[in-house]
Order: structure tokens, then C-alpha cells, then sequence
């Protein structure tokens, strides 16, 4: 049973850093495009960053381009995100989220098949 297990979240104040980590297990890692999602209350999940099988490609939404950075280490199965200049409006639970199939990548996050339960990030004013 794939899982998919989030680490790094907390409390920041505005202008800090925080980096997500998730590991996964029992996927085949290496053949998987992985991607970070993020839930505000009261709002819908949107994807907020997705990255390769190979870690050649990414994306990022608009609201995080030239913070967020996402990468991946095959060899240790896991995918991180690295936040700086955080704003409270990235204050979310953000959820480790891996391909439907291997090999196919959705830059906008579409057909995502295992899912983590997520961390909570919050950033004070």
C-alpha cells in the first residue's frame, strides 16, 4: 500500500522559511511525478508545485513562482519544498501527492493517485 508521509510544517512569521518534506513508500519511486498541494480553510486544494519522475521539469503557480522551490531525491524516495518569504496567505495544510500512473506528468497537478494527510503550515503577521 502506497504511502505518502509529510514532515516540516509549523508556525512561521511572515518573511520566514519552512521546508516540506514527504517520503514515500511502496511506490516505485523513481517512475513517479510527484507534486506538493496546499488546502486554506474554507477554500478548494490547489496545487501548488509538481516536478518530473526525473526532477527535469516543475511547475509552480503564480502565487508561489520565485519562492517555492520543489525537488526530489530518487535514491531516498522523497520530494521536498523548500518556502521562503512566506506570506500569511500561504498559511494551508499541504498535502504530498504522487502521479496516477508512472511516467506521466500533469504540470497542473491533474490525476493525482496517492495522497499524504498532509501538514499544517501557518504564517503569522
Amino acid at each position: 500500500q502506497v504511502q505518502l508521509v509529510e514532515s516540516g510544517g509549523g508556525l512561521v512569521q511572515a518573511g520566514g522559511s519552512l521546508r516540506l518534506s514527504c517520503a514515500a513508500s511502496e511506490l516505485t519511486f523513481s517512475r513517479y511525478a510527484m507534486g506538493w498541494f496546499r488546502q486554506a480553510p474554507g477554500k478548494e486544494r490547489d496545487v501548488v508545485a509538481t516536478i518530473t519522475w526525473s526532477g527535469r521539469g516543475t511547475y509552480y503557480a503564480d502565487s508561489v513562482k520565485g519562492r517555492f522551490t520543489i525537488s526530489r531525491d530518487n535514491a531516498k524516495n522523497t520530494v521536498s519544498l523548500q518556502m521562503n518569504s512566506l506570506k500569511p496567505e500561504d498559511t494551508a495544510v499541504y498535502y504530498c501527492a504522487a502521479a496516477g500512473a508512472a511516467g506521466i506528468w500533469h504540470p497542473g497537478g491533474e490525476n493525482m493517485g496517492y495522497w499524504g494527510k498532509g501538514t499544517l503550515v501557518t504564517v503569522s503577521s
